[in-house]
């Protein structure tokens, strides 16, 4: 029996999948806005999720990106606009799949067994995912978006958030600019390796590592979150 979460503000749209989905002898769960679809990924944990784009509250990318961030769940995607700039982003921003609607049962089953198929293929594929990170005395909260530091919250951008949980991913190992640039500001970006310091900086002064004893320099390389201070 596969676990499907189906994300969506359409009742008869949730119904419909509700019961195509039973059917067949899944088991599905339901949420109607974007920040019950991170919680319940984060505490449910489906092996699935069908996610429309047109939420309530946060845009369906957003919810498919910070998903991301702590989970490699199979996502399909689901829009009423078949533009194929929204398919791209969705594509790039970590969904496995995209369907315009309206769609058949039979045509989604098939993306959903291809989704599924996916994801076990990439299973071991870098470090894992975890919807809260601790490195030393900081917590990085996947789910709520937010960190900690001695229990302290840190006041970040959604930005530097996003550094700081990429650099914590991959806590010990250095990151160079350019995979920092690639993964946290996207593909677009190569060479503006200013943009790293500048974040660096700001990161550093919100965390009171004004000597980066925690957040290192590897001068010409890149950075290493570390998760106790070292004493060189």
């Amino acid at each position: 029996m596969t676990k499907v979460l189906v994300v969506d503000d359409d009742l008869a749209l949730l119904k419909a999948l509700r019961i195509g989905l039973t059917s067949r002898g899944d088991e599905v769960a339901m949420a109607h806005s974007g920040a019950d679809a991170i919680t319940q990924v984060a505490l449910v944990h489906p092996d699935l999720v069908i996610l429309d784009l047109g939420l309530p509250d946060l845009d369906g990318l957003e919810v498919c990106r910070r998903i991301r961030e702590f989970s490699d769940i199979p996502i399909v995607i689901l829009s009423a606009y078949g533009d194929e700039h929204r398919k791209v982003e969705a594509l790039d921003g970590g969904a496995d799949d995209f369907i315009t609607k309206p769609f058949g049962m039979a045509e989604l089953e098939a993306r959903l067994r291809v989704a599924i198929r996916h994801a076990a293929a990439r299973q071991g594929n870098g470090p894992p995912l975890a919807a809260i990170m601790q490195v030393g005395d900081l917590e990085i909260d996947m789910v709520h978006h937010m960190a900690t530091r001695g229990g302290t919250t840190l006041p970040l951008t959604s930005r530097e958030f996003d550094l700081l949980a990429y650099l914590a991913r991959y806590v010990g190992k250095v990151c160079t600019h350019h995979m920092i640039l690639k993964d946290v500001w996207g593909p677009g970006y190569g060479a503006e390796s200013n943009y790293v310091r500048v974040y660096i900086h700001r990161l550093r002064k919100k965390m009171d590592d004004d000597e980066g004893r925690i957040l290192r320099t590897v001068p010409g390389i890149g950075y290493q979150l570390v998760a106790e201070p070292h004493t060189d």
